[in-house]
């Protein structure tokens, strides 16, 4: 008679649940084949083997302590310390998001900042104002602040710190919402003031940071608000980069000779003017290079907001800013035939009498020399010049002219007027058409002609190797000095292409939201 099997009660306790089961999932069970497949699977020696190693695994699991384990404190913690803390940090690519600096009293070294969204920040447990004392077992009571992040630099992994606790803690970082535009490239490895490179966080113009502190009077924390790098960094503060570029400044820019407010040496050649005008007069539009440039503003960081527009909301003011025989005028010509009645451009004044054959409003408003003198002197055009004793000028009324029509209005001016045009009123949106490289422009110019200004010749001419070289070099001055203003940089190189481009830019303007000066939201 073979021997029966003896079970442990646990066992028994096992066989008689498993066996129930399929009585418990009876009501569940939509036919008697599954109800059948339930009692034989629960049934199985195998399943009853199973649920009992799994039981046991979980009972083994149950019986140990997972808690962390700190390390042993020192033996020769010095007993007048109030509290000391040992943290353990893991480092991994990024950097730890802390900086430290010596106080120049004790010569203790501080925790100077914590960088928002940091490791050391998620760890919460440093804070600014505690007392560094130890790094992997290093004092560095008598260490650089360079010494001591050249060692955190060198360290991988898990990172000892031996920290006495500041005597204030940090108050909650609430995430602010200000944003700003970058106005300049910024790489924090060629910075030498910078308390800690490693800290830095590198951008460029054009580029939206949110600002996360302030906190600090010369450094800010801010990341980049496209998500690309979602890190925060150190970044000089709008009052010390502003305070840095005035003094590079005059070592790097020469200020040119300046003309009186808004006034030129001659006219361009936006201005329409008449069949006669274009005949006689070419060289009038040409402008002095010397005189056509402002000295830059100091240009550091400019506070935005997203902004959309809405249906009924004016269009913006579109600004096409490039050097001379780029292709200003063809461009905003094709714009005009592609829908005239979208686009528009301003009628000029002047203070020439009318011709037989002209009609006031149509080439020209037709204006006193008197009358356009008054409305220089209160600063009622964009632009004007002189030319044979007569007035030519872009005044702001015949922008808004054109807008007040809801019809977008194209305007082609110098780059130092832009200052006068970006207002909450017209919230320009400004294009920079900039020419291809020379070799290009000599294979698409090669039938062009350029109007002659020298000694007044009544006459064009091919575009010459000088003329060439100056619309390089007017095009890099321009971008040099006013890049920061440019929303959008194409390359003329095509004009098929530079067209279908800025149509393109156009329209997206009008359906999506761009940033935008904040003070140009609140209007």
């Amino acid at each position: 008679m073979p021997a029966l099997s003896t079970r442990t009660d646990s066992e028994i306790d096992l066989y008689e649940l498993l066996s129930v089961l399929p009585s418990q999932l009876q009501p569940h069970v939509e036919s008697a084949d599954d109800c059948s497949f339930l009692h034989a699977m629960f049934g199985e020696r195998s399943m009853h083997s199973l649920v009992k190693s799994l039981l046991s695994v979980h009972d083994t699991v149950a019986k140990e302590s997972y808690d962390p384990e700190l390390p042993p404190l020192p033996d020769d913690i010095d007993v007048e310390e109030d509290s000391v803390k040992i943290i353990r940090l893991v480092k991994n690519k990024e950097p730890l998001g802390a900086t430290i600096k010596k106080d120049e009293h004790t010569g203790a070294i501080i925790v100077a900042r914590i960088m928002s969204g940091g490791a050391a920040y998620r760890s919460g447990l440093i804070h600014v104002g505690d007392e560094l004392k130890e790094v992997n077992g290093i004092p560095v009571d008598d260490k650089k602040p360079e010494e001591i992040i050249c060692i955190l630099s060198q360290s991988q992994g898990a990172i000892m710190f031996k920290v006495v606790p500041g005597i204030k803690e940090e108050a909650p970082n609430k995430e602010p919402r200000m944003f700003v535009k970058a106005l300049f490239d910024y790489n924090p490895a060629e910075d030498q003031a910078i308390p800690c490179k490693e800290a830095g966080l590198a951008c460029s113009k054009g580029d939206i940071l949110q600002v996360m502190s302030q906190d600090d009077a010369t450094w800010w924390q801010a990341k980049q608000e496209s998500g690309s790098n979602p890190r925060t960094g150190l970044i000089p503060s709008k009052h010390f980069q502003e305070r840095r570029f005035a003094v590079w400044r005059p070592m790097a820019v020469a200020p040119p000779q300046r003309t009186p407010s808004k006034r030129l040496s001659g006219l361009r050649r936006s201005f329409r003017l008449s069949r006669r005008d274009k005949k006689t007069n070419k060289s009038m539009y040409e402008c002095k290079r010397s005189e056509q440039y402002d000295t830059a503003d100091v240009t550091t960081y400019d506070e935005v907001a997203s902004y959309r527009r809405k249906h009924r909301d004016r269009h913006r003011l579109v600004i096409l800013v490039g050097p001379t025989g780029v292709g200003l005028n063809e461009l905003k010509r094709k714009l005009l035939i592609s829908d005239p009645q979208h686009f528009s451009v301003t009628i000029p004044h002047t203070s020439r009498p009318k011709r037989h054959q002209e009609n006031e409003g149509v080439e020209y408003h037709f204006i006193s020399k008197h009358l356009f003198e008054a409305d220089i002197h209160n600063n009622k055009f964009i632009e004007y010049g002189e030319y044979k004793g007569n007035y030519y000028g872009t005044s702001f009324d015949s922008v808004r002219t054109v807008v007040s029509k809801n019809k977008v209005c194209l305007l082609d001016v110098q780059p130092h007027t832009l200052k006068h045009l970006r207002t909450a009123e017209f919230k320009p949106y400004v294009v920079f058409v900039k020419p291809p490289s020379i070799e290009r422009l000599k294979e698409t110019r090669k039938n062009a002609k350029v109007i002659s200004g020298k000694e007044d010749k009544n006459t064009s001419k091919p575009f010459s190797e000088e003329d060439y070289q100056e619309m390089i070099r007017a095009s890099q001055i321009m971008e040099s000095q006013y890049g920061h203003l440019f929303e959008k940089v194409i390359v003329n190189d095509d004009l098929t292409t530079a067209f279908n481009e800025l149509k393109q830019a156009l329209r997206k303007v009008e359906t999506e939201t761009h940033w935008v000066p904040i003070s140009w939201t609140h209007s």
